[in-house]
């Protein structure tokens, strides 16, 4: 054997116990979502030009869990009404705390558990005296009575299928709504806590808006998916929620929030 020979042999040998180099990793998959406009605590400007709230977190929460998922679009705000319009469209693939009604299931997919509940109370001028208990006290309010939703948002067909109520839908933000009830251009306004105390700091109005105690109705919020959704990343992302709710992450994240 000659020297090179010897050397070459030495070489290869080297080379063949050396370790293999460890396959790349698979790129997370990316799913599509958006920040809904007007629905704090889920989504609230942070102030320093970043989208914070309580689906923030649970979104970060999943990719923890599961990093082979990755989120996007959770930093772009657009409207609730056009946010559902395109996950039934497909244009997104997820949208965090929606309510289930029968019209929703019939355009989503809805996945895991319960991931909180929202109890929806009316809210009135700090001036006005009036005191409801029941949506019999609602309804003999009128003509005075008319009740201010958020357009898209499931507090309409609430209030609509009580019977014998005066909706206005016409605004799309509780913004509008609160302008809307202080300059008289309805008695009632109905939406959800949790949040409702840190909307009307927020927006300048606490001193012009009460809260009134009742729970008028409650609700359950769950994660929802484009029916375009691969299933098996829907059962990816079942998983993680149920995992969160078993660690008691969820109301952990809640109370956080409230």
């Amino acid at each position: 054997m000659t020297v090179a020979h010897g050397i070459g042999t030495k070489l290869l040998l080297a080379a063949c116990l050396m370790p293999l180099p460890a396959a790349a990793a698979p790129a997370p998959i990316e799913l599509r979502t958006a920040a809904q406009e007007g629905t704090e605590p889920k989504f609230i400007a942070d102030g320093k030009g970043r989208i914070a709230g309580l689906c923030v977190d649970i979104l970060r929460a999943i990719e923890h869990i599961d990093p082979g998922l990755r989120f996007v679009g959770d930093q772009r705000w657009k409207p609730l009404i056009r946010a559902y319009s395109e996950l039934e469209a497909g244009l997104e693939d997820v949208q965090c705390a929606v309510q289930r009604t029968a019209e929703r299931e019939r355009r989503f997919n809805f996945i895991g558990p319960p991931l909180y509940t929202i109890e929806y109370h009316f809210l009135v001028r700090a001036n006005d005296d009036v005191a409801l208990q029941t949506w019999d006290d609602v309804r003999r309010l009128a003509p005075d009575g008319v009740v201010l939703v958020n357009r898209g948002f499931a507090a309409g067909d609430i209030v609509t299928a009580m019977g014998g109520i005066e909706v206005d839908a016409s605004s799309t933000s509780p913004e509008l709504n609160l302008q809307k009830l202080i300059a008289g251009r309805g008695r009632l306004y109905f939406h959800r806590g949790p949040g409702l105390q840190r909307l009307l700091q927020r927006t300048g109005t606490a001193g012009k808006v009460r809260i009134l105690p009742p729970v008028m109705y409650s609700a359950k919020l769950y994660f929802a998916t484009s029916k375009q959704l691969d299933a098996r990343i829907g059962e990816r992302l079942a998983d993680a929620l149920h995992q969160l709710d078993r660690k008691g992450e969820l109301e952990r994240l809640m109370r956080k929030w409230d």
